[in-house]
């Protein structure tokens, strides 16, 4: 059996596990989809880059991270049952995505959260000599938010389903009552909240595009990482963090619900109640290292080529 996975080409998370995949798996991959048995359609938007000739040919599994019903149009519903004529199955990668996708299509659909590297993510216990490297002072209350805010078409208007004034709101209620709070930031699109943080004199550092270690560095300074999402494939940073050992707390979008205790996922309007329980997010999240987190994956694929 031969796996081909269609490139997205993004700068997003989904080439980085793709090229992990590859580096894991080549003895199941190749390069070339003349020569697979599996097209792994990695995000479902980019499908139609693939030759329909070898859709109609191989076995297809297509990746679905999550779905917004309130922009889901008759061009979103269309384009899907267009899709939907050439996949075998579905891959999600949280157990809410999969509700979701239930909602469109009787095809069989598999949920595995993606895999974390634990090459890339892991503890720092010298946290001084980490914020020494940065400028940051120990009595720093660091609180980080590593995605995107806005739609993009004009890098102002927030991108709601990410939860950008979800995560004002608190980040500024904190503040109220800690000015030691300083917010870190990184990716790119983050206009909304530099903006916001701006206006109201918040303390905030922005780092827009960091390498893996650096990233990883970021996540270690963290007092607090806080997911705002109203609707979420992931989020990856949920893993990430998890088992680099930085306090998390989530709304109850994508896996946090698989990997987070129940007591660190919250209402905004609770957000008081919330609690960042280390150990528990890590124990989850190392279950899903490499290579034990691609096993299920292999299993997804085997299954489908053989039946």
């Amino acid at each position: 059996m031969k796996i081909y996975i269609n490139n997205v080409k993004e700068s997003w998370i989904i080439d980085r596990l793709t090229k992990e995949w590859f580096e894991e798996n080549s003895d199941i991959t190749t390069k070339y989809i003349n020569k697979s048995d599996v097209i792994w359609i990695s995000a479902n938007w980019v499908w139609k880059k693939i030759p329909k000739k070898h859709l109609k040919s191989k076995k297809v599994i297509c990746s679905v991270y999550h779905i917004d019903f309130e922009k889901f149009n008759e061009k979103s519903r269309k384009d899907f049952y267009e899709l939907d004529k050439y996949v075998d199955e579905y891959h999600t990668i949280s157990e809410i995505s999969k509700l979701q996708i239930q909602k469109l299509t009787d095809k069989k659909i598999t949920s595995i959260p993606f895999w974390v590297n634990q090459k890339n993510w892991f503890n720092i216990k010298d946290k001084k000599l980490l914020r020494d490297k940065y400028q940051i002072s120990k009595n720093d209350y660091i609180v980080g938010s590593f995605q995107r805010d806005t739609e993009g078409f004009d890098l102002k208007s927030p991108k709601l389903i990410k939860g950008p004034d979800i995560f004002y709101s608190i980040v500024k209620e904190i503040y109220s009552k800690n000015k030691n709070l300083k917010v870190l930031l990184t990716g790119t699109r983050r206009q909304y909240l530099l903006e916001k943080f701006k206006e109201a004199e918040i303390p905030y550092l922005y780092f827009e595009m960091v390498d893996i270690q650096s990233l990883n560095e970021l996540y270690n300074l963290l007092d607090l990482y806080i997911v705002t999402s109203r609707i979420e494939g992931g989020p990856q940073a949920i893993l990430e963090a998890g088992l680099n050992k930085t306090p998390i707390v989530s709304t109850h979008v994508g896996v946090a619900p698989e990997i987070l205790n129940d007591k660190s996922i919250f209402n905004p309007s609770e957000f008081d109640k919330a609690e960042p329980d280390i150990n528990y997010a890590f124990n989850k999240s190392k279950q899903y290292i490499i290579p034990e987190g691609m096993e299920k994956f292999r299993k997804m694929f085997t299954d489908l080529y053989e039946n």
